[in-house]
């Protein structure tokens, strides 16, 4: 009989029982209130993730992205940061990857990292305008079979990309079901 040893750093609690998966909540947080946040959150305890993991993105990389101006990613953060404590819910964490970086993330590098740093399976949270800006990207195809996307709420346009992908995503507090525009 062959056994397996794994191998877990020093203070490793074990996750809550029927909890898996990491939902990530990827946006510049600029226009995110504490009811959306909450409504995350909601998502996440709703079908039990182990994780939420809030990714707030560096100027230069909304600025690529949308070019749309933003606030210093510090404020942003200690907006985040400021509403994890309010919640006092242990299974939300702010990602400071961004912070560390000080320049422009592209997506397919922070969700490498996401992978290599949290459980899967994993879900994107993302409103429905970086929903249909992540399908526009090149690598979205491949990223799609890797992860599901969870949207805050029903897209009036969807990306030709993620009509594609219909069944791989799905809206927040909804029938489970994708949605059907």
């Amino acid at each position: 009989m062959k056994r397996d040893i794994q191998h877990v750093p020093y203070g490793y609690e074990a996750p809550p029982a029927g909890r898996k998966g990491t939902l990530i909540f990827y946006d510049s947080f600029e226009h995110i209130t504490g009811e959306e946040l909450m409504k995350a959150a909601a998502a996440a305890a709703e079908r039990k993730f182990s994780k939420l993991v809030l990714y707030p993105l560096h100027e230069e990389t909304v600025r690529r992205m949308t070019k749309e101006p933003v606030k210093p990613l510090y404020k942003r953060e200690d907006r985040l940061h400021e509403w994890k404590r309010e919640q006092g819910q242990s299974f939300i964490t702010v990602e400071g990857l961004e912070g560390k970086r000080k320049k422009y993330t592209p997506l397919d590098t922070a969700l490498r990292h996401i992978a290599g740093v949290y459980a899967a399976p994993y879900f994107l949270y993302l409103t429905p305008d970086m929903a249909n800006l992540f399908a526009s990207f090149s690598s979205f195809e491949e990223w799609i079979v890797k992860l599901r996307l969870l949207l805050s709420e029903a897209p009036a346009q969807v990306h030709p990309r993620l009509e594609k992908f219909r069944h791989r995503w799905d809206v927040a507090g909804g029938d489970g079901m994708p949605h059907t525009p």
